[in-house]
C-alpha cells in the first residue's frame, strides 16, 4: 500500500512538473523583440497602384471580363484626411478605424482593465503600432488591371466620431470610396449595444460601362506578444486558429506560418487570432466555401490570418454587397457558442474539457449566487468533497485500519529482515486476513488528479475569473499568490494530513513522504491563488474527514478489545 501512495503522489508531483514546464512553454516570457521599431510595416503601396502590397492576399486573379480603371481618387471628400481616424464608442468598446482601408486600428474594451492595478485604463486588444500590433483589414480584388480598393486605398467618410447614443441600440459608419471609371464601395460597420460582434459589408457598385469580377477578403494581422513587464505565468497561446465542419478547431502557430502558408477551402468556417483571454475573429457568411490562408511580412515579424470569398460577375450598372461579422472582444464562453459554431472552442480546457466544462458551469452557478469566485471556489470544493465523501470514508477507514496494524507490520520485518520476498508475502496474508485493502488510501489522490487539472485550466481559461479578487490581500486569483501565503498554509495543512497517515516501514519511503510538503509548496507557489485556494480548502476537509473517522475507528475498536476482556 506505501508503495502504492508513494507512486500515486509522486505521479501527481511529476503531472504538477508538467503543468509547470507547458506552463512556461504557454505562457512563459515571449520572445525578446530587439526593438519596438523591428516590426515595422513595410510601405503600403499606392492606393492607385496596380501592385499589391505584401500584405495583401495572393488570390488567383479573378476571371475575365475585368475593368482596366484609372486611378482613383485619393483626396477624401469629406473633413476626415488620411492621417486621422474615426473614433467609435458604444456602451463596451472604444474602436478607432483609419480612413486607408476602412482598417480597425484600435479597439479598447471598456469593461476590461489593462492591468489588475491600474482600474482607469481600459484594455487595448487592437493596437494599429509594434509592439503588440494587432490589426483587422478588409478590401477587394479583381483582376491583375483592376483597381478595387484593397486595406491600402483611401476612404472617405461623412463624419470623424460616432458615439452610441442612450435611446440607441446600434449605430453604422460608413466609408466610400470612389474612381473615375464609375466604382464606387461603401464599407460599412455596424456596431450593437452590449456586444462585441460588429457586423461588416463591403458594397461594390458597378457605375461603369463594363462588367466587372471581384472576391471580398478579410485578414487579422499581428505581431507576436511583447510585455516584459509581465510575470512570466500570465502568457498564453497567442497566434491564429481557423475552424470548420470537417477540421473543427485547428491552431496556426507563429512558426507553422513561417514554415508553409495555410491554403484550405471552407465553408461555414471562420480565422482568428487568439491571446490570453480574448481573440478577434473574421465568420464569413453561411453556406460560401471561401479560402483561409496565413501569410507572413515584414521579415518574419508580421502574421496574417484570413478568408477571401470566390469571385463574382457584377455586369455594367449592378451592385454586389458582400457580408461578414468580426468579434473582437473576452472569450465569454456563453456568448461564442450563439454567435458561430464553434468560436466557444477558443476557450481550450485541453484533454480535460469533458470535465472542465461542467466545473466551470457549476462554479459560475455559485458565482451567481455568492458574487465572489474565491467563495464560489470553496463552495465547489466542498461540493466536490460531499461527492467523493463515501469514496473518502472508505479509505481514510482502511488507513486507519492500517494505523492500528503498524505495531504487527513492524514485527513481521523485525522477524524476515531483508527478505523481501517473504516480508511482501507476509504483508498480503495479514491484509487479506483483516480484510483491508493496501489500495485503499490511494484513491483520495487518484481522484484528486484529473479534477485539480481540470480546475487548473478552467482558471487559466476563463476570462470571466480574470483579475477575480477574493479577501484581504489576494486580489487576483488567477496569479500567483504574491506573498506565498497560501502555499505556505497549503504546506502546512500536507504536512498535517500526512501525520493523520500510518508512518510506511521503509525508512527511505519515510523520509520521501517527509518531503513532499516543501516540494509542493515550492511547486504550487508559482501557480494560480485559486487553484492553491482549492487544494488547501481540500486538504482541511480532508483532515477534519480522516481525523473524525480515525477516531471513530480507533474507539470502535477500544470497545471491542474492552467486550473481549469482559467475555474472558
Amino acid at each position: 500500500m506505501e508503495n502504492m501512495r508513494l507512486i500515486l503522489i509522486l505521479a501527481l508531483a511529476f503531472v504538477l512538473f508538467l503543468i509547470y514546464q507547458a506552463w512556461v512553454e504557454d505562457y512563459g516570457t515571449p520572445p525578446v523583440i530587439d526593438s519596438p521599431t523591428g516590426a515595422e510595416s513595410s510601405p503600403p503601396a499606392s492606393p492607385g497602384s496596380s501592385d499589391r502590397s505584401a500584405d495583401t492576399p495572393d488570390a488567383p486573379a479573378v476571371a475575365a471580363p475585368t475593368l482596366d480603371a484609372a486611378a482613383p481618387d485619393q483626396s477624401p471628400t469629406s473633413a476626415v484626411s488620411a492621417a486621422g481616424s474615426i473614433v467609435v464608442e458604444t456602451d463596451v468598446l472604444r474602436a478607432e478605424i483609419s480612413p486607408r482601408g476602412g482598417t480597425i486600428q484600435s479597439l479598447e474594451l471598456l469593461n476590461y482593465r489593462q492591468d489588475a492595478d491600474d482600474p482607469t485604463t481600459p484594455l487595448q486588444l487592437l493596437k494599429p503600432a509594434p509592439p503588440n500590433m494587432f490589426i483587422v483589414q478588409s478590401g477587394l480584388l479583381g483582376g491583375p488591371n483592376s483597381d478595387l480598393p484593397t486595406h491600402d486605398a483611401i476612404f472617405s467618410a461623412a463624419r470623424d466620431r460616432y458615439r452610441l447614443g442612450d435611446d440607441e441600440d446600434a449605430l453604422t459608419v460608413e466609408l466610400t470610396w470612389q474612381n473615375e471609371a464609375g466604382l464606387e464601395v461603401i464599407k460599412r460597420y455596424r456596431f450593437e449595444r452590449g456586444r462585441y460582434l460588429v457586423h461588416a459589408s463591403q458594397e461594390l457598385i458597378n457605375g461603369s460601362e463594363t462588367p466587372i469580377s471581384a472576391r471580398d477578403y478579410q485578414q487579422l494581422q499581428r505581431t507576436e506578444l511583447y510585455d516584459p513587464g509581465k510575470s512570466s505565468f500570465i502568457h498564453t497561446y497567442t497566434g491564429g486558429v481557423y475552424y470548420g465542419p470537417e477540421v473543427k478547431y485547428k491552431k496556426e502557430s507563429f512558426d507553422e506560418m513561417s514554415k508553409r502558408p495555410l491554403d484550405v477551402t471552407v465553408a461555414d468556417g471562420w480565422v482568428a487570432m487568439i491571446q490570453h483571454y480574448f481573440m478577434a475573429a473574421w465568420i464569413p457568411p453561411a453556406g460560401v466555401e471561401e479560402t483561409f490562408y496565413t501569410k507572413v511580412v515584414g521579415g518574419d515579424s508580421r502574421y496574417i490570418i484570413g478568408t477571401y470569398s470566390p469571385a463574382v460577375a457584377i455586369p455594367a450598372g449592378a451592385s454586389h454587397r458582400f457580408e461578414s461579422r468580426l468579434f473582437a472582444g473576452p472569450k465569454l464562453q456563453d456568448r461564442l457558442a450563439e454567435i458561430a459554431p464553434g468560436l466557444e472552442l477558443a476557450v481550450d480546457y485541453g484533454w480535460l474539457t469533458i470535465l472542465a466544462e461542467p466545473i466551470f458551469w457549476l462554479l459560475s452557478l455559485i458565482h451567481s449566487v455568492v458574487g465572489n469566485w474565491g467563495w464560489a471556489i470553496i463552495i465547489l470544493t466542498i461540493l466536490i468533497k460531499a461527492a467523493f465523501y463515501k469514496l473518502s470514508e472508505t479509505s481514510y477507514k482502511s488507513m486507519a485500519n492500517m494505523r492500528k496494524m503498524t505495531p504487527r507490520i513492524q514485527a513481521l520485518k523485525d522477524r524476515y529482515g531483508d527478505d523481501k520476498e517473504k516480508l511482501n508475502q507476509a504483508f498480503m496474508e495479514l491484509y487479506k486476513k483483516e480484510k483491508i485493502n493496501p489500495l485503499g488510501g490511494c484513491l483520495p489522490i487518484l481522484v484528486q488528479i484529473p479534477v485539480f487539472i481540470a480546475l487548473y485550466w478552467v482558471l487559466l481559461e476563463s476570462v470571466e475569473l480574470r483579475h477575480a479578487p477574493f479577501i484581504l490581500w489576494l486580489d487576483n486569483l488567477t496569479e500567483p499568490d504574491p506573498f506565498y501565503v497560501l502555499p505556505l498554509i497549503m504546506g502546512v495543512s500536507m504536512f498535517v494530513q500526512q501525520k493523520l497517515n500510518p508512518p510506511p516501514p521503509d525508512p527511505m519511503q519515510a523520509k520521501i513522504f517527509m518531503a513532499l510538503p516543501f516540494v509542493f509548496t515550492v511547486f504550487f507557489a508559482f501557480f494560480p491563488a485559486g487553484l492553491v485556494l482549492y487544494w488547501t480548502v481540500n486538504n482541511l476537509l480532508s483532515i477534519t474527514q480522516q481525523w473524525y473517522i480515525t477516531r471513530k475507528v480507533e474507539k470502535a475498536a477500544a470497545q471491542g478489545g474492552g467486550s473481549t476482556k469482559k467475555a474472558r
